[in-house]
C-alpha cells in the first residue's frame, strides 16, 4: 500500500488540490498553517514523507569505509552490543544501496594511516569509525576531507561528528530509580573503558548531586575490563576483604557484561538478588533477559545508531561546508525493569 502512496493520495486524504499539495511539501508558496498541518499530517500518516526521504538520500551516500578493531570484529556473546550496532547500520545500509567497504584494524586501536589510504583508494563518501575515540585518531582523520562520524564514542574536542546513546541521562535515570525505591548506598561497577563508560559514572554522579546527597567515591570498584568474568572476579575480590560490600544496598553495572558477571559471584556468595542486594546493568543485552534473576537495565537504543550516522554523513555531504560546525547527537536511553531490582531490606 505504501508503494502505491503518492503526491495525488495526499492531496486527496487532505482535501486540498494537487497544486497546494505540492506547495507545502516543496515550501513554493504561502499556505495558511490549518492547511499546511492537514496536508503534512497526511503526509507523514500515509508513509509519504518517509518514502521522499528514503528516495532523496539513495543517491547522496553511495559508499562507506566503515573501521572497526580486530577486537570487535568477532560475533560473540561479549560483543552484543558491537554487533548489533553493526547489524543496524548493515541493514540500514542493505535499504539504501550504501556499499560498506569493511576495514579491521590489528588489536584495539583502529590505524588513521590505513584509513585515509583505503578511503582514498576507494573514492569513498564518507567513513564510519567504531568505537575507537581516541583524541589522536580523532585529529588524524579530523585533517582528510572524506566525512567522518564516530560510532558510540565521543569527541570532546567537537572536531568531527559522532552518534552515540545517552549514556550520562540514562545512568541518572537508572539511580534515580533506585534512590525512589530507597536506595542510598550503591556501589557503581565499572571499568577503564572509552569516553561513553566514564559518562555512565557522570550519571551516578549527577543522581547524587540532584538529590542534594553527597558523592560517595568510595563506592567505586574497577573491574579489569568489561568481560562477565571480570566483574565476577571485580566483586568476588571485594565481598573476599568484605562481605557486606560497602553496605551497599544496591550495584549499578557500567555494562550488562559485567552485571552478569556480579549476579555470579553474589549467587555464589550467597547473597539474593534482589532480596539482599539490587543489580542494574547498561545496555539491554539479550543474554540479561535470560540470567537469574532477569536483569534490569538500562536499554541502550544500538540497534539505531547506525541509521543516525549515516544521516551525520548525508547532512555533511548535503551542506558541503567545510566550516560546518561538528554535531554530536545522542539518542535516549530508557529504563527496562525486570527481577533484579526492589526497595531495599527494612
Amino acid at each position: 500500500m505504501k508503494a502505491k502512496i503518492g503526491l495525488r493520495e495526499v492531496a486527496q486524504n487532505a482535501g486540498v488540490s494537487l497544486s497546494t499539495a505540492s506547495h507545502v511539501l516543496n515550501g513554493t508558496a504561502p499556505i495558511s498553517l490549518e492547511v499546511r498541518d492537514r496536508v503534512l499530517n497526511s503526509a507523514q500518516r500515509l508513509g509519504y514523507l518517509e518514502r521522499r526521504k528514503s528516495r532523496a538520500t539513495i543517491a547522496t551516500l553511495r559508499t562507506i569505509l566503515l573501521a572497526i578493531t580486530s577486537e570487535a570484529a568477532p560475533h560473540s556473546d561479549l560483543n552484543l552490543v558491537s554487533w548489533t550496532m553493526l547489524n543496524g547500520l548493515r541493514q540500514e545500509c542493505e535499504r539504501r544501496s550504501i556499499r560498506i567497504i569493511p576495514f579491521v584494524s590489528a588489536g584495539n586501536r583502529i590505524d588513521p594511516a590505513e584509513v585515509r589510504r583505503i578511503a582514498q583508494a576507494e573514492n569513498v563518501d564518507g567513513i564510519v569509525v567504531l568505537n575507537d575515540d581516541r583524541p589522536e585518531l580523532i585529529r588524524a582523520l579530523a585533517q582528510a576531507r572524506t566525512p567522518l562520524v564516530i560510532l558510540n564514542g565521543e569527541d570532546p574536542s567537537m572536531l568531527v561528528d559522532t552518534v552515540t546513546g545517552e549514556n550520562r541521562f540514562g545512568a541518572r535515570q537508572g539511580i534515580e530509580h533506585l534512590m525512589a525505591l530507597g536506595h542510598r548506598r550503591i556501589l557503581h561497577l565499572t571499568w577503564k573503558g572509552r569516553t561513553t563508560i566514564r559518562r555512565r559514572y557522570d550519571g551516578y554522579a549527577d543522581a547524587y548531586l540532584a538529590a542534594g546527597l553527597s558523592l560517595p567515591v568510595d563506592m567505586v570498584v574497577e573491574a579489569d575490563g568489561f568481560e562477565p568474568v571480570q566483574g565476577e572476579r571485580a566483586i568476588r575480590e571485594l565481598l573476599a576483604t568484605d562481605p557486606i560490600l560497602k553496605g551497599a544496598t544496591a550495584i549499578f553495572c557500567a555494562a550488562d557484561n559485567l552485571a552478569l558477571g556480579c549476579l555470579k559471584a553474589l549467587a555464589v556468595a550467597g547473597l539474593r538478588v534482589p532480596e539482599d542486594i539490587s543489580v542494574l546493568g547498561f545496555d539491554d543485552i539479550v543474554r540479561g533477559e535470560f540470567s537469574s534473576p532477569p536483569l534490569s537495565t538500562i536499554h541502550l537504543p544500538v540497534e539505531h545508531l547506525g541509521a543516525a550516522a549515516l544521516g551525520l554523513l548525508e547532512q555533511r555531504l548535503i551542506a558541503n561546508d567545510p566550516l560546518r560546525p561538528a554535531h554530536r547527537l545522542e539518542l535516549g536511553c530508557r529504563l527496562v525493569l525486570r527481577g533484579s531490582v526492589a526497595p531495599p531490606r527494612d
